[in-house]
């Protein structure tokens, strides 16, 4: 995508240093255009800048080429992670050097006590492989589904319940480092440590002689001491000079919290934590901050694992959502809330703790009594007030505002008051905002909604940050960041907080460690007492879809094209750059570079499943902002689509034709020369032409009913358009077609099948609305519904799809007047109980489509698989197969970004996958390197009728779910 004017346009030194990398890094990891360098440059704090450059790294070897080439040249170096980091700490205008799309190594050591993690693996995958082992990370940011290991340490994030004492500084057992001058150390491996000694002395006595200061000033020592306990992520880590003797494991403890200024962290090994199993919860209402306060400090001590406390303008900001305690309308101005947790390993243990913890609190009175509850959907549900609180701010907020999420700490004893004082100061300051944090720490968040472009505002804030500072740091000696890292935000109040003296030494950490002052400048120490106010982010009008985003980056990992072109949040980041350039008229060159840029990057290249919906705090389908830019660009046509919806029966019919030429094509030419020609002609026609690949199915055989009518309860079948159209791969020789498993199910279970009338010309209308045609997709949606319920006898009758994608889609378009059932979830609830079954040994494969998982359904393919194989493995590092219907014949390279893990997620002896998407079956068999199936294959392999079957009640009325 990079121009070759791009990079002749870079300024000296970054046109030197791209020529020298581009001898050893392939180009595709050196981006210069202009809007991947502003999408990738983003991060989810409330700032914004620009990297000149952008490189992405695989091996420490690479990491250690681009810091030698930076440190000639001169230019800054800034690692990035996910970019979930809130204070700036990840944001440059000079390099931008990033390890996601690589970097996912991990290696469970001890049974699970230690979990050694490189730093592009997300915290959430951590825990998923550490659960199985009782186990967990001791940091738990409410970003580690989608921050990853490296930011996780780089910044000591913690969370909800680790406190200070399982943060990564506490819980850190060794790491391998990179230094600016690429010194190499894995402080686990005592032959690098006597290397480094032997090669970096003036870096080992340097610590030594910081320490030695530290030790002499016991004033100082006092002081350090005293700041870390409570949470804190202002300055560097001083408390590792107290804490260690050994240079080496000072420098260790250095590097965590030190948001890449003083090194690289190349792998990082935790010490883990139990994960207890068994937990219980209870919300505690209280007239105000001052009461839950002092319930709070009573708790502490006990068996409590977190306590968040919520002020009143939080509760009020999710009171009215749906799934709410009704008692939070009900609360007086000036309330308060405590959400509490205790945690055991066995529910035995849970009563004496609830009970414990109950007498500790009694001294304060609550609103209410208190009652605690183990039932997960229950504290689930008290949970989500919670987690609730960002979104509700960042969804709320007038358009062209930023969400400023802030962070600091107080000792415990200080808490009632500061908070108090806290909302004063927004008042003050005319800010509407919301206060909650983790009390057990005296740990506050405030979250408010600034137009950084109105005039006037940047100063608004600025006094509102220097009252807010000295308040923390005078009046309660408290920390000005808690856990969300110093960054740009604060770094000219780290003085303010922690004193000259102090303030002195981590400058020389700095330039010990760094001395050309190269690495993520600007952040953690800045002279320039004006710099959180520079580079401010504003969120300008887009489109309606994307307006609500506030860039946090939690959609990133569910993101198909995230290793290939841009995430979702990329997306929106270009949109908004784009509607900017727009409005303003200002550089109508640039503004035709990035609409010309999006096309690919932003709109061809997006599977539009919406997973990213499912991890966005505030509910965002990126994927139907692309379904609108298509049909944007169908705005003066639709003839075409109008005689395809009208004639759909023959163009399934020339659907099946082509799937026979190109299967006796097969045949003659052979696997290589096909699939070597269809990429010929796929380029020369600019993408026009789909790609063959030897996963590509052979034309599927008509649907018939014969065998099922036996006088059972009827069921409506609907074979999807996708069923009729595409069989198996001409090399499955097992592989029959998905409408020929469902019958034969349907029939072993006792069920009479019938079609809906006109079945050739029926269609879900996905194929149209995934191309920016939704007057036809609605047009065949409306279509189906009505042959449905004619054949249901207007829904008397269940109706089970083959396919997920088209249940999800029809769900939708019949807005709940048909019963309309997937596959997986109308086999397991209707099927299996009529039904014996013979399980396959060895392990099988499960994809979950991107609709079942939008649908809630991945647990029914994990228990339908269960029922039929010995071991079932559904991959964790596989979500979006990024076929995307026929993405993967027109993009292929999105399919391949997307399972580019699968493969080896693979256990040894899996022969097979299955899924409920044709499509999503073709991609997964190709990279896989085994054949997916549709699971009602398996489950009909492994199905025989159930003796006794005759005495069954009959299927009820079937409602609509």
């Amino acid at each position: 995508m990079a121009h070759r004017d791009d990079v002749r346009a870079l300024p000296e030194p970054y046109l030197r240093l791209h020529e020298a990398l581009a001898r050893h890094l392939p180009g595709e990891r050196l981006v210069t255009d202009p809007l991947r360098r502003l999408a990738l440059g983003t991060d989810a704090s409330f700032y914004r800048l620009t990297p000149r450059l952008v490189v992405e790294v695989r091996t420490v070897d690479e990491v250690r080429r681009v810091l030698a080439e930076a440190a000639r040249l001169g230019t800054p170096v800034t690692f990035r992670a996910a970019g979930t980091s809130l204070s700036g700490q990840a944001v440059t205008d000079s390099v931008l050097v990033r390890v996601t799309g690589g970097w996912r190594a991990m290696r469970v050591l001890d049974g699970g006590a230690r979990i050694a993690l490189e730093p592009g693996v997300v915290g959430a995958d951590a825990n998923a492989v550490l659960a199985p082992l009782g186990r967990k990370l001791g940091p738990d940011p409410a970003s580690i589904g989608a921050c990853m290991v490296g930011g996780i340490a780089a910044n000591n994030a913690s969370g909800m319940c680790c406190g200070t004492a399982q943060n990564s500084y506490r819980t850190v057992a060794s790491m391998r480092l990179v230094l600016a001058d690429g010194t190499v150390l894995d402080t686990d491996d005592p032959a690098s440590r006597e290397a480094f000694r032997a090669a970096r002395p003036e870096i080992v006595d340097g610590l030594r002689v910081l320490r030695a200061e530290i030790e002499a000033d016991p004033a100082l020592r006092r002081r350090i001491i005293e700041k870390f306990r409570i949470k804190n992520t202002t300055g560097y880590a001083l408390n590792a000079f107290v804490d260690f003797e050994d240079p080496l494991d000072v420098l260790l403890h250095l590097l965590i919290g030190s948001e890449g200024t003083l090194g690289f962290i190349a792998e990082i090994t935790y010490h883990t934590v139990p994960e207890h199993a068994h937990k219980a919860s209870a919300l505690a209402l209280f007239a105000g901050v001052g009461d839950a306060a002092r319930a709070t400090m009573l708790l502490q001590g006990g068996p409590v694992a977190a306590v968040e406390l919520m002020d009143r303008a939080s509760l009020r900001s999710v009171e009215a959502k749906p799934g709410m305690p009704p008692e939070l309308a009900g609360l007086p101005d000036g309330a308060a809330a405590l959400l509490i947790e205790t945690r055991a390993a066995t529910p035995a243990e849970l009563g004496p703790q609830v009970e414990a913890l109950l007498a500790r609190m009694a001294p304060v009175r609550a609103l209410a009594p208190v009652r605690f509850t183990a039932v997960k959907a229950e504290y689930e549900r008290l949970w989500d007030v919670r987690r609730g609180l960002f979104p509700a701010v960042g969804a709320a907020r007038p358009i062209g505002t930023t969400v400023v999420i802030e962070d600091v700490a107080f000792p415990i004893r200080h808490l009632a008051d500061a908070t108090v004082e806290l909302q004063g100061l927004l008042a003050t300051h005319g800010y509407d905002g919301i206060i909650f944090g983790h009390a057990l720490d005296g740990n506050l968040h405030f979250v408010f909604t600034p137009d950084f472009g109105a005039e006037g505002e940047v100063e608004r804030y600025a006094r509102f940050m220097d009252d807010v500072c000295t308040m923390v740091a005078r009046r309660y000696d408290g920390s000005l960041k808690g856990e969300h890292g110093t960054g740009r935000n604060v770094a000219p109040f780290v003085e303010l907080e922690w004193g000259a003296k102090a303030t002195g030494l981590m400058r020389r950490v700095k330039r010990l460690l760094d001395p050309g002052g190269l690495l993520n400048p600007g952040v953690v120490l800045n002279d320039d007492p004006r710099a959180h106010l520079r580079a401010l982010k504003a969120l300008p009008h887009a489109h309606p879809i994307l307006d609500r985003c506030i860039e946090c980056g939690f959609c990133e990992p569910r993101c198909p094209s995230r290793d290939l072109t841009l995430t979702p949040r990329q997306r929106i980041v270009a949109q908004r750059e784009i509607a900017r350039l727009r409005v303003t008229g200002e550089d109508p060159a640039a503004l035709e570079r990035l609409e010309h840029d999006y096309v690919y990057l932003g709109e061809q290249t997006c599977a539009v499943d919406g997973l990213c919906a499912t991890a966005c705090p505030v509910g965002i389908d990126t994927g139907e902002h692309t379904k609108w830019l298509r049909a944007q660009a169908h705005a003066d046509g639709g003839a075409a689509a109008d005689l395809a919806a009208v004639r759909f029966a023959a163009v399934a019919a020339g659907a099946r034709a082509g799937l026979r030429l190109a299967s006796a094509a097969h045949a003659v030419l052979g696997t290589a020369a096909l699939a070597g020609l269809t990429r010929g002609l796929h380029r020369l026609s600019a993408g026009r032409l789909p790609v063959w690949n030897e996963a590509t199915p052979r034309a599927a055989r008509a649907p018939r009913l014969d065998g099922t009518r036996r006088g059972g309860d009827r069921v409506v079948y609907f074979p999807s358009c996708v069923a009729r159209t595409m069989g198996p791969a001409r090399g499955d020789a097992e592989g029959v077609e998905v409408h020929a498993a469902m019958l034969s199910l349907l029939g072993k279970a006792g069920f009479d099948a019938v079609f809906p009338p006109g079945l050739e010309g029926l269609c879900c209308g996905m194929p149209f609305e995934s191309k920016g045609w939704p007057a036809q997709a609605d047009r065949k949606g409306r279509e189906l519904e009505a042959a449905l319920l004619e054949a249901s006898e207007g829904g008397r009758h269940p109706v089970v799809f083959d396919t997920s994608p088209c249940v999800y889609r029809m769900r939708k378009a019949a807005g709940g007047r048909l019963a309309i059932h997937d596959p997986v979830e109308f086999i397991q609830r209707l099927v299996l109980p009529r039904v014996s079954l013979t399980r396959v040994p060895g392990p099988v494969a499960v994809h979950v489509p991107c609709s079942a998982v939008k649908l809630g359904l991945a647990p029914a393919f994990r228990a339908v698989a269960e029922a039929c194989a010995e071991q079932v493995v559904i991959p964790r590092e596989v979500g979006c197969c990024g076929f995307a219907g026929d993405r993967g014949f027109t993009h292929p390279e999105l399919n391949a970004s997307a399972l580019a893990p699968l493969a080896a997620a693979l256990p040894a002896g899996c022969a097979a996958g299955f899924s409920s998407s044709r499509t999503c079956e073709i991609g997964l068999s190709l990279h896989a390197g085994v054949p997916y199936r549709p699971l009602a294959w398996l489950v009909d392999r492994c199905a025989s009728p159930r003796a006794g079957r005759d005495l069954e009640p009959p299927v009820p009325r079937m409602h609509a779910p």
